[in-house]
């Protein structure tokens, strides 16, 4: 009884050990939000006077909500139309798989491996020549392309659990296929496809490298309000952090409020 104790004492203390040093730079980013630019420079301690100058300074120069919309705008945008997409093209892919149906899944996949860089360029100039530089609907339409692989794989793991005489039963009885999705799939299949959603939503949020290269002010998220505070003239510690912790807060609290429903649905069949 003593020894099964300690090594859960041991596991308890190395987890909250590991914990603190994943959890501490944003501890850091957050105290440091609270210093002026003297302190966040000489001063590296975690007791000091706390002020609220940085935070007044980077209201003053840019509108933060601005960008907090946007953001909202096109995370949940792009998430919403993957879904869209990925369910319909998961469905197919799991229950009516063909012979080239591995290889377009593998295809999807290798497409995460190449460098954004690698295709600046062309998106750049298609955009350029639509009209979609600095809009809402060409990130939304990027940050879709970029996460869909990722999705319609993990729906593919998630309905590839799904017994498919629940679905069979459904065409015995006169079901069509959209009402198969939409009537028994989805329902029975909720918690992956959730959780699905909530990771794109993590992904779009926090991307930086096409929210800066395809926007400029009108359409531009928290990513590029935060990439602002960097100048020619050096970093501005204490700016950069209060800025950070703006737009890290929104979706650290969407993540703390939905890890439950995260947790349900990557056990749901994701991670078998």
């Amino acid at each position: 009884m003593n020894t099964s104790r300690t090594q859960r004492l041991v596991l308890a203390v190395v987890a909250w050990s590991i914990t603190f040093v994943i959890f501490f730079p944003i501890l850091w980013m957050f105290l440091t939000g609270f210093k002026t630019e003297a302190q966040a420079i000489a001063d590296p301690t975690l007791f000091f006077t706390p002020t609220l100058d940085s935070y007044a300074a980077i209201q003053s120069r840019a509108n933060y909500f601005h960008f907090a919309l946007n953001s909202v705008y096109v995370a949940f945008g792009s998430t919403l139309l993957a879904l869209l997409i990925g369910i319909p093209s998961a469905y197919s892919m799991a229950f009516l798989p063909t012979k080239r149906t591995k290889g377009t899944l593998l295809w999807m996949l290798s497409t995460k491996m190449l460098p954004p860089v690698g295709v600046l360029v062309p998106i750049y100039l298609i955009f350029r020549d639509l009209g979609m530089l600095d809009t809402r609907t060409g990130l939304i339409v990027v940050y879709t392309l970029m996460n869909l692989p990722i999705v319609i794989w993990m729906l593919y793991t998630f309905f590839k659990d799904l017994p498919k005489d629940i679905l069979e039963a459904g065409r015995m009885d006169g079901a069509s296929t959209h009402q198969e999705i939409l009537f028994l799939l989805i329902p029975l299949t909720l918690p992956g496809i959730a959780s699905t959603g909530l990771l794109s939503v993590i992904l779009s949020w926090n991307e930086a490298f096409w929210s800066l290269n395809l926007t400029s002010s009108r359409a531009a998220p928290l990513t590029a309000y935060i990439a602002s505070f960097s100048s020619p003239e050096g970093l501005f510690w204490a700016k950069l952090s209060a800025a950070s912790t703006m737009a890290v807060a929104p979706i650290l609290i969407f993540g703390w409020l939905t890890q439950k429903q995260m947790v349900r649905g990557l056990t749901f069949g994701a991670v078998k």
